[in-house]
């Protein structure tokens, strides 16, 4: 039978399958480059065990919920939100110890797309006689996983761009000042925006005008690594990215142009120093950076500028999702939140799709991704 049939789903499967993705959101922060799986095991309606995979290199989703059901596992239904793995990695393959425990059905939410699983979970455990119904609320799942999912059929990380800007456009006034643009609502949800991504990048403008730590701390959750674009190896060695509690956390892209012994100082302290290939301007490459931070295993980065990385990521096409939170506030002349993007048409301009709107006490949030395409 191929893996894509769907059986008929029933309100009790949306149901366990509602509380198996809340499940798996627990482990965000925790398990990438893996995906957020969770599970329950379910025995005459009701929850016989269930679990989700907590952090990288540990059991998976459905091997905690088979421990957690014991001996109730057998005849029971099995809710998850990935394929189950059939292959070993980290962990043994899923699929066999759901055919040994005894689960007589599975419903899961969305095939793996990773190419060493990609349907083999699936028709392995039809192979037994384990009926398997799939994409029971497959968007919530996809969405939950999207930062996994771009990196294993793309090699690149989910690329989210964060820009705090004034109505009229401005980051920063004529002088450089730039705290604080928008309201401390805002500035909330940008931290736990951090928390739920793997890194968070800036350029080198952004920390000689700010010095910010870019972790985590008006919420609860994991402070992301922090990667920095500095071609020349501009960084001060008193910049808080390097001389806070957290150095390990701070990976720096840099070019043939930086001073050797500056970068012995640097990764001394426990930052990491990258050296890559610069283009004729003396940057490093959109390309590069993308595939680059995918190599090292980040699936999702929340950019956070300032102007010029900006406009550069958004030339570059490689933006999955924008958010910009606008302040009802007038700088005139000042910093623009993006610079010049080439466009001389207005024909030609970038169209934003999936356009969400919040409002916070003061400023407004706009949520949208940029339409394939669209542009020159």
């Amino acid at each position: 039978m191929p893996h894509n049939v769907r059986k008929e789903v029933s309100e009790a499967d949306i149901l366990f399958m509602k509380r198996a993705l809340a499940l798996a959101e627990k482990g965000r922060g925790a398990v990438s480059p893996n995906p957020m799986v969770g599970a329950v095991i379910v025995k005459d309606q009701k929850v016989v065990g269930e679990g989700y995979h907590r952090a990288y290199g540990q059991a998976h989703a459905e091997v905690n919920a088979i421990n957690a059901a014991g001996d109730a596992a057998v005849g029971g239904t099995l809710y998850v939100t990935l394929e189950p793995c059939h292959h070993t990695g980290k962990t043994g393959p899923c699929t066999r110890l759901i055919f040994e425990s005894g689960i007589a059905r599975v419903v899961v939410a969305m095939v793996d797309p990773n190419p060493i699983v990609m349907g083999q979970g699936i028709n392995f455990l039809r192979s037994k006689g384990i009926p398997v119904t799939e994409n029971v609320l497959e968007e919530k799942a996809r969405e939950l996983n999207r930062g996994y999912i771009k990196h294993v059929t793309t090699g690149k990380p989910f690329i989210l761009l964060k820009v705090a800007q004034t109505l009229d456009g401005r980051i920063a006034t004529s002088t450089g000042h730039s705290r604080w643009v928008t309201g401390e609502d805002a500035r909330i949800y940008v931290h736990r925006m951090r928390s739920e991504n793997d890194a968070v990048l800036v350029g080198i403008g952004t920390v000689l005008a700010d010095d910010p730590h870019l972790t985590v701390r008006k919420v609860k959750g994991p402070s992301p690594k922090r990667i920095l674009l500095d071609s020349q190896l501009r960084v001060p060695l008193d910049a808080n990215i390097l001389a806070d509690d957290y150095p390990q956390k701070t990976v720096i892209f840099t070019t043939p142009l930086a001073s050797k012994e500056k970068i012995s100082r640097i990764s001394e302290r426990g930052c990491t120093v990258i050296s890559l290939d610069a283009d004729e301007r003396g940057w490093i490459t959109q390309e590069l950076i993308w595939k680059t931070l995918g190599s090292l295993g980040f699936t999702s980065v929340l950019v956070e500028g300032g102007s010029r990385v900006h406009t550069e990521c958004i030339k570059s096409g490689f933006v999955d999702e924008i958010v910009f939170f606008i302040a009802p506030k007038l700088m005139g002349a000042g910093l623009d939140s993006i610079g010049d993007l080439e466009i001389r048409n207005v024909n030609s301009a970038l169209e934003l799709e999936d356009v969400k709107i919040r409002r916070f006490e003061k400023d407004i949030m706009i949520n949208a991704k940029l339409k394939k395409g669209s542009g020159v």
